[in-house]
């Protein structure tokens, strides 16, 4: 499951969010799709400006995810939400739209066909 959070037209600004993979899409081809996929709309069908990921600060998985997809890191928001009586600071991650382009073409590389060999294992790394 992912889906878009803090929908924000006027500001040309969405984030992806919620996002729990089962075992068999983490690190996946699919999973990896998936991510371009959604930018691919929030930047070219839907118009958005920026494109953002927000993580618990400790979740180094998907603090690596974010890096892995493209990501650039903005900062730690300290105190941010308290979660499960715990308090947590979030980590925020962006693409902006003059990113996405290079972004697009890495991507692009990576889902080539070429780049799997008969197995589906991939040959070069996003």
């Amino acid at each position: 499951m992912a889906s878009y959070l803090r929908i924000e037209p006027v500001h040309g600004s969405i984030e992806v969010g919620h996002i729990n993979y089962s075992l068999l899409l983490q690190n996946s081809v699919e999973g990896t799709e998936t991510m371009y996929l959604m930018m691919k709309n929030a930047f070219e069908i839907l118009g958005n400006r920026r494109y953002e990921w927000k993580c618990n600060n400790l979740n180094s998985a998907s603090k690596k995810a974010a890096f892995r997809l493209g990501f650039r890191f903005e900062g730690v928001f300290r105190q941010m939400f308290v979660f499960k009586g715990r308090s947590r600071d979030s980590a925020w991650f962006s693409i902006l739209d003059k990113e996405w382009l290079q972004n697009k073409k890495r991507f692009l590389n990576y889902l080539k066909k070429i780049n799997f060999d008969k197995n589906f294992k991939q040959i070069k790394k996003l």
